[in-house]
């Protein structure tokens, strides 16, 4: 083993040289900060040092640089977000279309022809409707009868090829549709529905 010689207080630094160093080296240190690490980081500089010595331009590419990605960031989100929203609309689309409508009839009526569908409901049921006519115009008329000889007219239509809808009863008993085929040639009619109703009537 070598025993190293311990130095004497006289070659030790002084309380004063200690504070001394310190205070340079907190000197010098505000110094790099202030004239390279501030300039060449973060575009900022307030001693003109760091644009002569081109720290600054490069701080600048630097901020531009963040800013650009975080302008990034923000819009890719956004696109995410936008091509998620189709997306998440379609499997909600193909959910509800699934489950939407609770039943669904078609029939066909040829010239002069008339049919009747009907829905069971008591008072304060509603339903929905989404109808399409395929080869010609249908007369229609949405009513309801219940006991006691109540009755109500929804709404008629005359030549339609289409219509949508919705309806409360305002009492129990059968709401629905009247068809006639007042046109030239047969006419097939899809209805789709949903709502609340005990029972789905088809007749003449």
């Amino acid at each position: 083993m070598f025993n190293a010689d311990k130095p004497s207080l006289d070659q030790l630094p002084s309380s004063a040289q200690l504070l001394r160093s310190t205070i340079v080296a907190a000197a010098a240190a505000v110094v790099i900060l202030v004239t390279v690490v501030l300039p060449a980081e973060y575009a900022i500089d307030p001693t003109g040092i760091g644009r002569i010595l081109g720290l600054t331009d490069m701080g600048e590419i630097k901020q531009e640089l963040a800013d650009e990605a975080e302008q990034d960031r923000a819009i890719h989100g956004d696109d995410q977000s936008s091509l998620l929203a189709p997306l998440f609309g379609l499997l909600v689309t193909s959910a509800q279309a699934e489950e939407a409508w609770r039943d669904e009839v078609t029939f066909t009526l040829e010239p002069g022809a008339y049919t009747e569908i009907k829905l069971v409901m008591v008072e304060g049921n509603t339903a929905e409707y989404a109808w399409v006519a395929d080869g010609g115009r249908i007369n229609y008329d949405l009513h309801a009868h219940g006991v006691g000889g109540q009755s109500v007219d929804y709404l008629k239509g005359r030549g339609e090829t289409s219509g949508e809808g919705s309806f409360e009863a305002p009492f129990p008993g059968e709401h629905g549709w009247f068809w006639r085929n007042r046109d030239s040639a047969d006419v097939t009619v899809t209805l789709q529905l949903r709502g609340d109703y005990s029972a789905l009537v088809q007749g003449n």
